[in-house]
């Protein structure tokens, strides 16, 4: 057991940020001394950790209370995923210290804000935070992947990227988002999505929309199979279609 006092020494963390942390319920002390001192024990220690890496990835503290209350929350799953959301921020940093570094050393203006982009960041951050939550979607998710095959996700997956692959054949063939074709389009992608993964409502819908069309990674790879534009194009028709 370890007092407030020493817990703050070993995680550089402040004895009143760990008294608030037991405010709001987000880290509470194991037990009691009989004079009243807050005592923490190793699973006390091992949630401030899950609490601090959390933290460093900028979540609210809300967010963070509600993901390890989870009763689906899997630690050895977060830290996959916080392994990945801290290296990207890695890779972030040592961009900017390139960038800097270059325009010291040669004195010359750099109008490139490649390096400022933390788009993927962003995007992987809320695939992970929508992983981590335990919403009713996510629910239904587990339920419907359990006991599927490779093969059966691969067939799933095939019958994704067939849909935006007729996004893109409407695109090419001069068609309109808000079109009858291409509203049918998505309306035929929002079944898709109820049937194999979770129910698909028009606001689960409108967020993938704007995933698709955000211009990270997601959009790559929806361009890349089914033609340039066509993320964009299948955005936009989600777009109106969940108005």
């Amino acid at each position: 057991m370890m007092t407030v006092n020493e817990v703050s020494r070993l995680a550089g963390v402040s004895v009143r940020t760990l008294h608030h942390y037991n405010k709001i319920g987000l880290l509470q002390p194991s037990q009691r001394t009989e004079a009243g001192y807050r005592l923490y024990d190793d699973t006390a220690l091992e949630r401030l950790q899950q609490i601090l890496l959390f933290r460093e990835l900028e979540f609210p503290l809300k967010d963070i209370k509600e993901i390890l209350d989870g009763k689906d929350f899997d630690r050895n799953r977060a830290l996959e995923q916080q392994i990945e959301l801290l290296t990207l921020k890695k890779e972030h940093l040592e961009n900017l210290i390139t960038f800097a570094r270059g325009i010291y050393g040669t004195g010359v203006k750099n109008m490139d804000f490649t390096a400022f982009d933390t788009r993927k960041i962003d995007e992987y951050c809320k695939q992970a935070k929508e992983r981590w939550g335990a919403t009713e979607a996510y629910h239904q998710y587990e339920e419907k992947c359990s006991g599927r095959s490779k093969e059966d996700e691969e067939a799933i997956t095939n019958g994704v990227w067939e849909l935006f692959t007729e996004f893109g054949r409407l695109m090419q063939q001069g068609e309109k988002p808000e079109g009858e074709k291409a509203q049918g389009q998505v309306k035929a992608l929002q079944e898709y999505f109820t049937e194999h993964f979770y129910d698909c409502t028009k606001e689960i819908l409108s967020g993938l929309g704007k995933m698709y069309g955000g211009g990270g990674a997601f959009t790559e790879s929806i361009n890349g199979a089914a033609g340039e534009g066509c993320a964009q194009f299948a955005a936009t028709a989600i777009e109106v279609y969940c108005r």
